[in-house]
């Protein structure tokens, strides 16, 4: 094992004893889960290509799935990046993973009449990460 590979596992273990690494953890891996699946509901709504629903003219963004699915498209890259910055622990990290959680829920909350319980979930997932970064993600300690 070379020196470069012993100094790299020391300074993992370094950071997995870390008070608050779970939840840091935990935050840059539900970032990163609500952005692939914001992707995910963005290409299901360019592709879509059925008859709306009755109620859909009364959505937050209008009768327009086009417009969703460049919605969905841009928070899901928000989220992705917010996600790879937690996980690598950058000091830009924080903030922008507030932002992305903000966003991520108030997104979700376009559905709310469609589907409560998961845009629920959404809003309960971001809470959680709002917590993990509050609590545990400022700068690591010398």
């Amino acid at each position: 094992m070379s020196a470069n590979q012993s100094t790299r596992r020391d300074r993992l273990e370094m950071d997995i004893e870390q008070p608050g690494f779970g939840w840091l953890f935990f935050a840059g891996t539900v970032l990163g889960l609500a952005g692939a699946m914001r992707i995910i509901d963005a290409i299901w709504a360019f592709g879509y290509g059925a008859s709306l629903p009755d109620n859909l003219e009364d959505g937050i963004l209008g009768s327009n799935l086009k417009t969703y699915a460049w919605t969905w498209l841009v928070v899901g890259i928000i989220l992705l990046v917010a996600s790879f910055l937690v996980l690598v622990r950058s000091q830009l990290a924080r903030w922008v993973g507030f932002i992305a959680a903000a966003i991520g829920a108030l997104s979700a909350m376009t559905w709310m009449p469609y589907y409560p319980v998961w845009s629920l979930c959404y809003v309960g997932l971001a809470v959680l990460v709002f917590y993990a970064l509050a609590r545990h993600g400022g700068r690591v300690p010398a």
